[in-house]
């Protein structure tokens, strides 16, 4: 094995999770413009087979495009907004120990925000059991996973005790599912919230958290300003990403929750920065290394 710093190698990565494995690929392909899949091998100390299998996933995933002999990351337009259906099929195994660990800090009978988005839909599923919520949404997704489980308790003649109390915002539906606009906005304005999670579509330190849907902006400015505390639910691959609209500076955050696919130089990065950052499934003390 060889650890020389001035090679750039990576001594020990062959004992990395493929998704680890490719939060530092992709991290390398951003901040270089493209690399070479010998370069990879290399710094990575992985076959080249393993490399191609890497860069396969990333392209299904649409953040980086196969060019001969590497990948240069995809440019996508910063006012370009995926759907539902085509965010939710991402990082799945991220957005449920995201999920987990961001459940644990609501705490029973609070009035809570949930925000729209993929992550924010994963999370409800794991708040079902915490009782007593008051959970305000502006996600028609996130109001049906609530309603869903109320539904099936009542048709099994078992009511759930402690069931949530849920408000939809009303609003312009967005292609992710979320509400938003003028409807939207006055009924968070006249709110308080304990605790808002929210999901974003990229997270920077110049932008801060931002978003290609100007009406979607506005509206998360509402959720931002209402609650006590604000926590970010966000998987490793939107940081560095930025969309059209900035809503809300780190320094407006208190919590940011991601995965271990986060990579060295984002945690650097974050570590000088206001928020606490919670990595899933790691120690907090290591996370905040």
């Amino acid at each position: 094995m060889h650890g020389d710093e001035g090679t750039g190698r990576v001594s020990d990565n062959q004992n990395l999770l493929a998704e680890q494995r490719r939060a530092l690929i992709l991290d390398e392909v951003r901040r270089r413009g493209g690399v070479r899949v010998n370069e990879l091998t290399r710094k990575l100390s992985v076959s080249d087979m393993t490399v191609r299998r890497d860069l396969d996933a990333l392209a299904r995933q649409g953040v980086v495009e196969k060019v001969h002999g590497g990948a240069v990351p995809v440019s996508e337009p910063s006012a370009h907004e995926p759907g539902f259906e085509a965010k939710s099929a991402l990082e799945l195994s991220a957005k449920e120990a995201i999920a987990e660990a961001a459940a644990q800090m609501a705490a029973p009978g609070s009035a809570i925000a949930l925000a729209g988005g993929t992550t924010a839909f994963t999370l409800a599923h794991q708040l079902l059991d915490v009782p007593d919520l008051t959970v305000v949404t502006n996600s028609v997704r996130v109001a049906d996973v609530f309603y869903a489980a109320q539904r099936a308790a009542a048709g099994a003649g078992s009511p759930r005790p402690g069931a949530a109390t849920v408000v939809l915002t009303g609003g312009v539906r967005t292609p992710s599912d979320t509400l938003v606009g003028p409807v939207a906005d006055a009924a968070i304005r006249s709110l308080h919230f304990d605790v808002l999670f929210l999901g974003v579509h990229g997270i920077s330190v110049e932008a801060g958290l931002s978003t290609p849907n100007l009406a979607e902006a506005e509206t998360n400015r509402h959720f931002v300003r209402s609650a006590r505390r604000v926590v970010v639910v966000a998987d490793h691959t939107k940081w560095g990403t930025v969309g059209l609209s900035s809503f809300a500076s780190l320094d407006q955050v208190d919590v940011l929750v991601t995965d271990p696919g986060l990579p060295a130089r984002a945690r650097a990065e974050f570590a000088e920065l206001p928020p606490r950052l919670v990595v899933a499934g790691e120690p907090e003390d290591d996370a905040d290394m």
